[in-house]
């Protein structure tokens, strides 16, 4: 019996190692040709230190000197002395580069849809199973495509958990005069085409042991559609408040897919925020840190995650502070338009 173990480094990078049911975590990587720092092999030194995402795991020998009570209590580890016991996630803060772990999967991938869902935006289903297993990556993780006849890259967050065809979705902004949006606009055939490179980025589900608060701004939502797939799989299942903010109501994407979470998670709430909202809208008007619960928040301990443009991440971090919110974990990724972030 074996595990699936992804170890994400510093530097966005994510490999994914099958781990033996008595394999040490650091050899297992080694034997698959990621070389972990490391020095004494012993528990000691504290080389070897990286933080449990999420997952079951064991250690053997731990020197206090290497990991303090803290240290373990907030889950990091010693590869060296680390036994996984379930699918896992590791995080290590340093570049893939200097564990010689080569390069993210290239693959070759056809378009087999892509939807006009409004004015600014497009999902675009590709069908990778020229990959021949299954595409591993972490709910709310990211690729970089291609676009074809050109040189460029563009990278876009997974709208989809991984699943056995290798049918994936990206939910993309449409811009004025985008590179890809230009693409998907006047070029894009069904059956043409796409180089990815993935798995990549930081932002992604950590073992959920509190209450989650969802932000997504726009496109943002993407990486938030894998994570709630995934959550509505898991048997023990979070309390989920999901907040999405657009320009206007034409901006709403995925709407039937968001209600039909509340069927899937026992626990889950969702709040479309319209910032430039016409005379005709009901809902939450203006922008999503106004309609964030002061109340609610300042009373329990959460884990926070957004994901959009950077004026809406600065203004929910700032009302946070403002508010003296403090007990709670906060992940963030911002889209910025640019050949090397989300656009």
């Amino acid at each position: 019996m074996s595990h699936s173990v992804a170890l994400n480094f510093a530097d966005g990078r994510t490999f994914f190692i099958a781990v033996q049911e008595d394999e040490l975590l650091l050899d297992a990587a080694v034997r698959q040709g990621i070389h972990l720092p490391l020095d004494c092999r012993e528990g000691v030194c504290g080389t070897c230190q990286g933080k449990c995402e999420t997952g079951i795991y064991e250690q053997e020998y731990v020197d206090e000197d290497a990991l303090s009570e803290r240290d373990l209590a907030e889950r990091k580890m010693l590869a060296c002395q680390t036994r996984v016991k379930s699918n896992a996630a590791f995080y290590f803060d340093h570049s893939s580069e200097i564990c010689n772990a080569g390069e993210a999967l290239k693959i070759t991938t056809v378009v087999t849809a892509v939807e006009l869902v409004s004015e600014t935006t497009a999902i675009l289903h590709l069908d990778a199973s020229s990959f021949d297993k299954e595409l591993n990556f972490l709910p709310g993780q990211y690729a970089r495509l291609q676009i074809p006849e050109t040189d460029d890259w563009r990278s876009y967050s997974f709208a989809n958990r991984p699943n056995a065809n290798n049918q994936l979705q990206f939910l993309i902004r449409l811009l004025p005069d985008g590179v890809m949006s230009n693409y998907l606009r006047e070029r894009c055939q069904i059956g043409q085409s796409l180089m990815m490179e993935a798995p990549l980025g930081s932002f992604y589900l950590r073992e959920a042991e509190r209450p989650l608060i969802f932000i997504a701004g726009g496109t943002g939502l993407s990486a938030f559609l894998g994570m709630l797939d995934n959550i509505a799989d898991q048997p023990n299942q979070p309390s989920v408040q999901l907040y999405y903010g657009v320009n206007t109501e034409a901006d709403l994407c995925e709407q039937k897919r968001l209600i039909a979470y509340a069927e899937k998670i026992k626990d889950f709430s969702y709040h479309p925020i319209i910032s430039s909202a016409s005379e005709l809208w009901q809902g939450k008007s203006g922008y999503i840190h106004q309609h964030l619960d002061k109340q609610q928040l300042q009373q329990q301990c959460f884990d926070m995650y957004l994901c959009g443009p950077p004026p809406m991440i600065e203004a929910v971090k700032s009302w946070l502070d403002e508010q003296s919110i403090e007990d709670c974990s906060i992940y963030s990724e911002k889209f910025l338009q640019s050949n090397t972030v989300r656009t």
